[in-house]
């Protein structure tokens, strides 16, 4: 998509539809760059969540009284929407709470009944805590190994270092499509095509990926792909799981209890057919209806237009950071998502973020669930300004005036 055609979307009209952004923050008009944390909510999505409630509130699949109905319609209805904007089919997509239960669904329903000492577990340097723990808690508990594929200086991956680590013991592969501190957007495609050749399964946490960029998911041709609600614009709480057909197939269900069984028996019981037989218990169904509602939003933008819209903003606070003394951007890869995360010399982190607060600008600062990551960039902690569509140049530029200003306090 080129970006005279980006340019011509109002952006302006766009931001209006974000109650939130109109709020100020210490007296100050907010400026929020913390969208790699929580995107924010469009009123579509607001109003959807709130009509469920008022309207058509019932529990899914247990009633066949009007309001069970449309519950029942409107939850399945989102499955449809997401998997239409994945480009899967729905029943290959487990609706769940987020990239965190997908990726432990995967880790104990698929990784730990296969593992054994002897085998291997590949992730990388950039994964978030959530692509790193339920791995490592397999690991424990198999006799598994984790093997790790480290990082080029810009923050990409090395590839042929990657693919050397490709062994035969090596059973499943677990990589971030994007990463959420360095913004490093992976070849996902030609890295999975390569595990497939080598008999390795792939997951892939799109988590990063799924608010940024059109996805084709087969074309991907990955295993497994976790994605997050919240992180696009969708309600808290929101996500799914997609798998090949075969895996749900064979997966025993990670959680007991109501609509992931068809017959109950003391000697025994009949599970649903997956998806339904992962998804216990009374779901999220308000915040499934504003995910659904947030789907609509996405795709009437058009995904292709708010890459490009990001992409200009990543460039132009790319150049803006660049000026101020002392300041060090980690991540520098080619392919790059919206997310800068930086140290300015001799200032902490989290005093920066403190003090940016203070003038309304909001940025995340921490190890941002990648402990790993930054013990290898040598830091104990970075600011984080991750962009989303619905952001400015005038903000950006006043986000690196405030910068300056908090630079001056401390330095």
């Amino acid at each position: 998509m080129n970006a005279e055609a980006t340019r011509a979307i109002d952006w302006a009209r766009v931001r209006n539809d974000f109650p939130l952004l109109t709020r100020e923050v210490n007296g100050k008009p907010l400026i929020y760059l913390d969208s790699a944390n929580t995107g924010q909510k469009p009123a579509s999505v607001i109003e959807a969540t709130d009509d469920f409630y008022r309207r058509h509130n019932a529990n899914v699949s247990r009633a066949v009284h009007t309001l069970g109905s449309e519950a029942t319609e409107a939850y399945e209805g989102a499955r449809k929407k997401l998997a239409a904007f994945l480009g899967v089919h729905g029943d290959d997509l487990v609706l769940c709470s987020g990239t965190t239960f997908a990726i432990n669904l995967v880790a104990y329903s698929w990784a730990l009944p296969r593992l054994n000492a002897g085998d291997a577990i590949l992730i990388t340097r950039m994964e978030h805590h959530a692509n790193i723990v339920p791995w490592q808690l397999v690991a424990q508990r198999t006799g598994a190994t984790i093997k790790v594929a480290e990082l080029l200086a810009d923050g990409s991956l090395d590839l042929d270092a990657l693919h050397a680590l490709m062994t035969p013991e090596v059973k499943l592969l677990a990589i971030a499509h994007v990463s959420n501190v360095l913004g490093t957007v992976n070849p996902v495609a030609a890295i999975c095509r390569e595990a497939r050749k080598r008999g390795i399964v792939s997951v892939v946490d799109g988590s990063q990926a799924a608010p940024h960029m059109a996805l084709d998911i087969p074309a991907i041709g990955c295993d497994f792909y976790a994605i997050t609600g919240h992180k696009m614009c969708g309600p808290t709480g929101t996500g799914a799981l997609w798998a090949r057909r075969e895996h749900l197939q064979a997966m025993p269900p990670f959680l007991g209890g109501g609509e992931m069984i068809k017959e109950v028996r003391f000697d025994g019981t009949v599970f649903n057919d997956a998806p339904h037989k992962f998804e216990a218990g009374t779901p999220n169904i308000a915040g499934f209806v504003g995910l659904g509602a947030a789907v609509d939003y996405l795709s009437t933008l058009g995904m292709d237009h708010v890459a490009t819209r990001e992409s200009e903003l990543l460039a132009h606070a790319t150049e803006e950071l660049r000026k101020v003394d002392g300041l060090r951007i980690f991540g520098e890869a080619s392919d790059k998502a919206a997310v800068i995360s930086f140290q300015v010399e001799g200032a902490h982190a989290h005093d920066l973020a403190t003090l940016l607060d203070l003038e309304g600008v909001a940025v995340r600062s921490g190890q941002h669930c990648a402990h790993p990551l930054l013990q290898w960039f040598g830091v104990a902690a970075t600011c984080r300004a991750s962009l989303a569509f619905y952001n400015t140049h005038d903000e950006i530029d006043a986000f690196v005036a405030a910068l300056l200003k908090v630079r001056r306090l401390l330095l």
